[in-house]
């Protein structure tokens, strides 16, 4: 028998599976439990509502970014910025079938009223915000909007990429901003 922690983690993770394939509105707390194989039942002692389950897979979002972008601070910041490009690169094939786990959760939740809009905001923010460090530490002029420029061009290539089905492009256009990032260390001041 699963302990307590155990089936709560598995019905997470049953979630993110869930939300990212199908999103978050058409995933239900059925398809959850039966995803997890934790009896319907069982999931509103550990989540009274969906929403429940949404904010604690952001939560998880959020620190997995957190964790991901601190892993990408290996030496200079242009390095920081090309790992990061990198490790994206990794997960094209799941992005190319799904779609980005963030941008499409952000994208969902955007086009709604709710509170939870506001977390997955968040989780962009800490991606423009670090990006915009990273181009702050090159010496570049304006690293805000370098920041948000490069995570556009993420974001916009892992869109096209998974509505076009494929992830050779997106490695290639991945590809193609490393390469941008690079070129912009002519621009240091």
């Amino acid at each position: 028998m699963a302990k307590t922690g155990e089936k709560r983690d598995k019905l997470l993770d049953a979630a993110k599976t869930l939300i990212h394939r199908q999103g978050f509105y058409r995933t239900t707390l059925a398809d959850i439990a039966k995803e997890s194989e934790v009896p319907l039942g069982n999931v509103y002692y550990y989540f009274k509502t969906k929403e429940e389950i949404l904010a604690a897979v952001l939560e998880q979002r959020w620190q997995r970014l957190q964790k991901t972008l601190d892993g990408c601070c290996v030496g200079d910041p242009v390095n920081n910025l090309i790992h990061l490009v990198k490790t994206v690169s990794k997960s094209s094939g799941k992005i190319a079938e799904f779609g980005c786990v963030i941008g499409s959760l952000c994208q969902e939740l955007d086009k709604t009223q709710s509170e939870m809009r506001l977390s997955a905001d968040r989780i962009m923010h800490t991606h423009v915000d670090w990006a915009s460090r990273q181009f702050k530490a090159m010496g570049l002029k304006r690293p805000g909007e370098k920041g948000f420029e490069l995570i556009a061009r993420l974001e916009g290539i892992l869109l096209l990429g998974h509505v076009m089905r494929e992830p050779d492009l997106i490695k290639k256009q991945l590809r193609t901003t490393c390469e941008w990032i690079k070129s912009l260390q002519s621009e240091v001041t």
